[in-house]
């Protein structure tokens, strides 16, 4: 199909060249056949009545259409399909600008074939069609393959140019040549640009300057075909001539046909043509001395450049007259004037009159189109006004070096300030936080009041910092201040101290590990402390011990012989390394001992196995036995007291509430210094009794002391406050079961008691109630007699302790 459409492209020339022409066969068709020039035959091909067919498809060239035609509808060709058909042959148009959009441009003859255009088209929307031609039966069949027709539209100048801006902008340097480029400005046409009707020509009009008049000539042109601006004459000056307007025009048809008009704004671009002037240029002013950072006035320069740039800022210089720098200035950024001060204070003892020369230049240096003119210069005589000046110190910081062992009294600094004015002067220290200094209030002489001492909190990296102060006093008080640096020289001050002064060595003189690590301490800071040096002064010492030195601080005692245990003292004398160097004697107490493998001392038990020289295996046996038959006798002994209380009969108290003799016993304080027989602080032991015997008397919670009625409470006179004590004497309790409380009671009221020792310890009596079988806590106040005891268990614990009942109950 596609190349049927290719081939039908190829009969649109012939259908062209054929127009007007009948059917080429046989003589009787041609004479039947009216030929049409405006008839187009695409389909033309061999037919089975002997006509001859086109062997290749023709081009069918464009058809071209005025735009804008006021003749509508127009025909603008005819199609026609030069195959004989038996019945009618229906022509049909597709594409765009019939059926497809836009719509309704173009339609055809379905019975002629004439294609015709129905509205005036514009070119400038669309530029050509291309649409598809059918030849069909009445049934709707295709007869021939589909024809392509083109369709261009031709081009009316029918658009003005337009300017891409309403107003163009541009600058240009002032002074420069002719010929120089400013700016172009562009313009477009919406018209075919193969044609004569988008040709543009860019011309000026008008010119104005700004102000207005300054310039009559004219002074700039336009390329026609470009649109670039350039200068053509001289005398662009920023001084005379901000600025120019200028008219544009701009036509089609290479300047014939259609315009348009713009507007073009250049502002002339001001160049560093002018140097600044002073003016004035000779100046008056004064300054107080011993003042800094103050105005003492201002100094002008005028410039006729663009103000606010940096042709027309200024810098100002002080070219003479300042070689202490105690003057500078600078520029008002708003006014451009040169703003000079003082930085520096000045004396007017030593200056009265300064006469200072200054120079003006602008930020932007000079352009080449600028005069040759010397810089300009202005003369500036400055007053010093004298007034009353504070003292002042030769050297701030007041820096001194001295060794931290001064005496008292030296002298450390003299001369240490003057008077400009020659006052009288007073001097005083504000700060020595360790009260080391003196000072001359009059002459200010500085001398140490008591040693220094390097090891002070205050004292950092060996400087020790003072503050002095200095008062003119006869100008009201003014006074300054100055710090005083001390810089402390340590010196060797402190004895070397020997540690530890007791220890244990080997007594076997062979052991390398043996010894007494000793080391030393020093409260002087290097190079005055370590390294140390041990030695053994005595003699006899020396013959039995050596030292031995281990590093610079440490060195170890060791015995050369054989020694017997025991204490021995030795002497050590330590040196330090200070210039010059302190030593110091130490006596070490040394414990010689048996040492085991490990190189430790062993116990006594131990080295009597371990030694050849220890008692035998059987006496050591024979010292054993012995040892478990006393422990024998001493568990026999308690174990017949306790069958002596098994056989008391219930009833009888375990204290002594039934005996016939009121027998106390006191709790005597042995831990105590002057403890004994004789000591009467004890505890009163009847509170220990059988609640029950306890009589209606009452009862104090201490024992009466020598010369203190019974029930009083004994004071202690060793204790500062006397607080008061609990109230006493306290009931006993009614029922034997109270008796947890009542013990409560009164180990709560001994702890409240402060005049009573211990304060901390709680005294606590226990109570085992009634029928206990357990004795009595006094031997002395017994309740049965030995008579009372019964010895027969004896009996069967064998011979042995038949013998001891037959002591006891000889019966």
């Amino acid at each position: 199909m596609l190349a049927q459409e290719m081939a039908s492209r190829g009969l649109a020339v012939l259908c062209v060249l054929v127009a007007g022409l009948g059917q080429v066969g046989s003589s009787g068709q041609a004479g039947r056949e009216d030929l049409n020039p405006a008839a187009l035959y695409p389909w033309r091909q061999r037919s089975s009545g002997g006509l001859s067919r086109v062997k290749r498809d023709w081009i069918i060239p464009p058809i071209r259409v005025l735009e804008n035609s006021k003749q509508v509808p127009e025909n603008l060709v005819q199609i026609k399909s030069d195959k004989i058909f038996t019945g009618e042959v229906i022509y049909k148009l597709e594409g765009p600008g019939v059926d497809q959009d836009p719509k309704n441009l173009f339609e055809i003859d379905d019975k002629t074939g004439w294609i015709r255009s129905m509205i005036p088209l514009d070119r400038e929307k669309y530029r050509s069609f291309t649409l598809k031609a059918f030849a069909l039966s009445p049934s709707g069949e295709r007869l021939e393959n589909p024809s392509t027709i083109e369709i261009v539209v031709l081009d009316q100048n029918d658009n003005r140019p337009n300017f891409s801006q309403k107003e163009f902008a541009g600058s240009v340097y002032e002074f420069s040549v002719p010929g120089t480029s400013v700016m172009s400005v562009t313009a477009t046409d919406a018209d075919d640009p193969t044609t004569d009707n988008a040709i543009l020509s860019y011309s000026i009009i008008g010119q104005e300057s700004i102000p207005l008049l300054r310039i009559n000539k004219t002074m700039f042109g336009i390329n026609n075909e470009t649109g670039a601006i350039y200068t053509r004459d001289v005398g662009l000056d920023w001084e005379v001539v901000k600025g120019f307007r200028l008219k544009l025009q701009v036509a089609d048809m290479s300047g014939m046909g259609l315009t348009s008009l713009a507007n073009a704004v250049i502002h002339v671009t001001d160049i560093n043509n002018n140097p600044p002037r002073f003016s004035p240029d000779q100046y008056t002013m004064s300054a107080v001395e011993n003042k800094i950072d103050f105005v003492i006035g201002w100094v002008n320069a005028t410039d006729n450049d663009e103000p606010g740039t940096g042709n027309w800022e200024t810098k100002y210089t002080i070219a003479k007259g300042n070689p202490s720098r105690n003057f500078a200035i600078r520029t008002d950024p708003v006014t451009n004037e040169g703003i000079l001060s003082v930085v520096k204070a000045l004396d007017y003892e030593s200056q009265e009159v300064y006469t200072l020369t200054l120079t003006v230049e602008n930020v932007n240096p000079l352009s080449i189109k600028a005069p040759k003119n010397p810089v300009s210069s202005a003369i500036v005589v400055v007053t010093v006004v004298n007034e009353n000046e504070a003292p002042r110190f030769i050297k701030d910081p007041i820096e001194i070096l001295v060794p931290e062992s001064v005496d008292p009294g030296t002298v450390l600094a003299s001369n240490i300030a003057y008077d400009p004015d020659n006052a009288k002067l007073k001097y005083d220290i504000l700060r020595d936080p360790e009260g080391w200094l003196i000072i001359n209030h009059e002459t200010g002489e500085i001398a140490a009041r008591k040693p220094f001492n390097v090891l002070s909190p205050h004292v950092k990296n060996n400087i020790y910092n003072a503050v002095i102060r200095v008062t003119d006093t006869d100008a009201g008080g003014i006074s300054t201040t100055a710090s005083l640096v001390i810089t402390l020289w340590e010196t060797n001050d402190f004895l070397p101290q020997l540690f530890p002064l007791m220890g244990t060595v080997c007594s076997e003189s062979g052991r390398k590990t043996s010894g007494l690590f000793l080391t030393a301490v020093d409260e002087d800071l290097p190079p005055h402390a370590e390294p140390f040096t041990f030695h053994l002064q005595d003699i006899n010492v020396s013959a039995n011990w050596t030292i031995i030195q281990v590093n610079e601080t440490h060195a170890v005692l060791r015995p050369l012989v054989e020694l017997e245990t025991g204490e021995y003292a030795v002497t050590v004398l330590v040196t330090d390394s200070g210039t010059p160097s302190l030593s110091a004697y130490a006596q070490v107490n040394v414990t010689v001992c048996p040492c085991g493998k490990d190189g430790e001392c062993k116990t006594e038990a131990a080295a009597i196995f371990g030694t050849r020289v220890g008692v035998s295996f059987i006496a050591l046996l024979v010292i054993m036995a012995s040892i478990a038959l006393l422990l024998l006798l001493l568990l026999l002994a308690v174990a017949v007291g306790n069958c002596r209380r098994h056989h008391m009969k219930k009833g009888e108290g375990l204290l002594v509430g039934d005996s016939d003799e009121d027998i106390r016993d006191n709790v005597l304080n042995y831990d105590e210094q002057g403890g004994g027989e004789e000591d009467e602080n004890a505890f009163n032991i009847d509170l220990l009794r059988n609640p029950t015997d306890v009589g209606p008397l009452p009862i104090s919670y201490y024992p009466p002391v020598s010369g203190i009625p019974r029930g009083k409470q004994p004071l202690r006179k060793d204790y500062p406050d006397n607080l008061p004590s609990p109230s006493y004497p306290r009931k006993p309790p009614a029922d034997p079961t109270d008796i947890e409380d009542f013990i409560n009671d009164g180990l709560e009221a001994a702890d409240h008691d402060p005049n009573i020792p211990p304060y901390d310890t709680a005294l606590i009596y226990d109570y085992e109630g009634d029928g206990s079988l357990a004795g009595s806590l006094s031997s002395i106040a017994s309740a049965s007699s030995d008579g009372d005891q019964d010895y027969d268990y004896l009996n069967d614990w064998g011979p042995r302790f038949k013998k001891l009942a037959n002591m006891y109950d000889p019966r």
